[in-house]
């Protein structure tokens, strides 16, 4: 609530706000303020790291497992689906992920994303228990273990 007084020193009628009304609009300024950043730094945010790390000479996910390539994969297109992503799960990007430098995005079938290094789509393999096992390199005449230096 506004109190009224008359300012001794001049005379003059001002306006004044109690102190815990000051500090509730304090308040509310800081909380607009805050509601008014937060898009900008949700932005900022958004998966920027790459989606893989070199170790070893190759490619590894979060967890340190081996990433793939197939060869029957189009570039910035993955040919693997169904029982094969199932063998062959997808380096998957969270949902809000952003390609940067030589890391791309792929749109599956089932409408998720996929990372892609060098427009290749990149996949681990499921008999690979533990981080460096490279149990996929050569299945099928088409799996390779992917490197940093695909391009």
């Amino acid at each position: 609530m506004l109190n009224r007084f008359r300012c001794r020193p001049c005379g003059r009628r001002t306006l004044h706000l109690k102190t815990q009304e000051r500090d509730a609009m304090n308040r509310i300024h800081l909380a607009l303020g805050l509601a008014l950043a937060l898009p900008a730094f949700a932005a900022l945010a958004q998966e920027t790291v790459a989606p893989a790390t070199e170790k070893d000479g190759v490619l590894v996910d979060g967890k340190g497992m081996t990433l793939y390539t197939y060869d029957k994969d189009s570039e910035g297109q993955s040919a693997c689906s169904g029982q094969c992503a199932k063998n062959w799960p997808p380096l998957a990007a969270a949902q809000g992920a952003q390609a940067s430098g030589d890391w791309s995005l792929v749109a599956r079938e089932d409408g998720t994303q996929q990372w892609a290094y060098y427009g290749k789509p990149l996949y681990t393999f499921i008999q690979d228990k533990r981080p460096g096992d490279k149990n996929g390199d050569g299945k099928m005449g088409a799996w390779h273990v992917a490197q940093p230096d695909m391009d």
